[in-house]
């Protein structure tokens, strides 16, 4: 993982990945059948390890879970070359045959369904406007989001990306 956030997907080397866990470049294709099917597993890696710093505490609900999104972006900015990785990931996993679809489908779905859980909860709470559709909000956020992530590469010190979740966020409001 520390090979892409650090050089991005097209600086990152199946060679220099290899040399950095003590493999052959052989050993390591023995173990990922490609450089995409390796990718696949450090946008994996990467989820698991920012659910898990996310409820390192415990599973927050409603407008904290939402507030965790700005939260999520802020530290998405200390990682370039992840933030590169997966913008380009996720475009090529759009083709069904690709190693990463299948794990994308997934994970938009699971995230789709989170943000949805936490937008109807901070309905409840009386933090987000009741008018609006939780799943609609899930699927606005989670392209927001990528879409920031798409600007803020192209051109970092124009866009923002905490300051304008935290905008977005806020418009929620009753």
């Amino acid at each position: 993982m520390a090979v892409f956030a650090e050089s991005g997907y097209r600086g990152g080397s199946l060679k220099e990945i290899a040399d950095r866990v003590g493999l052959s470049q052989a050993g390591l294709l023995h173990h990922f059948s490609s450089k995409e099917h390796l990718l696949a597993e450090v946008i994996a890696l990467r989820d698991a390890s920012d659910q898990a710093r996310r409820f390192a505490e415990s599973t927050p609900s409603g407008r904290d879970a939402l507030a965790g999104l700005a939260e999520q972006v802020r530290h998405n900015t200390t990682v370039p070359g992840l933030v590169q990785l997966y913008v380009t990931l996720s475009g090529e996993a759009v083709a069904e045959g690709h190693p990463a679809h299948t794990s994308f489908v997934e994970r938009y779905r699971a995230l789709r369904r989170y943000l949805g859980v936490a937008v109807a909860e901070g309905q409840r709470a009386g933090d987000v406007d009741p008018a609006l559709d939780p799943a609609v909000i899930a699927t606005a956020l989670i392209a927001l989001m990528d879409g920031l992530q798409i600007q803020w590469l192209l051109d970092p010190a124009a866009v923002d990306m905490p300051t304008v979740v935290e905008s977005y966020l806020k418009s929620l409001g009753p």
